[in-house]
């Protein structure tokens, strides 16, 4: 198949898989005419790239996978490098989750100080301790 074929079969651009061959994730194969060809064993690579970027992996942490259908393994994540790369990339996300965590808590603190405030402020009325009107936050009036 073409370029063209194999960019609409796998979702993508054409320009993305000029990318890719580029990077040398996907064979330059060309036939008599110069014309990019491509096979079900390309379309299987990019199903896979495409798999592992929507997770979240960056272009060249595929390359293992690709490496490892190339080699012929039934799966692209069966491979030593593929795992190492799996478990780099569940340490970053817990890091990531962990991260987040402590970024809720914060929001959730100052959420949390933020309603106090407003409730004293409230019960002690608009004015405070000088008797001059409070500021008034203008999306409750």
């Amino acid at each position: 198949m073409r370029i063209g074929e194999l960019a609409e079969r796998a979702g993508t651009s054409t320009r993305t898989l000029r990318y890719y061959e580029s990077r040398g994730l996907l064979p330059a194969r060309r036939d008599g005419n110069g014309y990019r060809t491509y096979d079900e064993e390309d379309l299987r690579l990019l199903r896979q790239i495409r798999t592992l970027q929507d997770f979240g992996f960056e272009l060249e942490e595929t390359r293992p996978f690709v490496e490892c259908l190339r080699a012929g393994h039934p799966s692209g994540d069966s491979c030593p490098a593929s795992l190492a790369v799996y478990r780099r990339k569940l340490t970053e996300l817990d890091g990531l989750i962990g991260r987040l965590g402590e970024v809720r808590d914060q929001v959730a603190n100052q959420l949390a100080e933020a309603e106090n405030e407003a409730e004293n402020e409230a019960g002690n009325g608009a004015e405070n301790e000088a008797g001059a009107a409070r500021p008034r936050c203008e999306m409750t009036g």
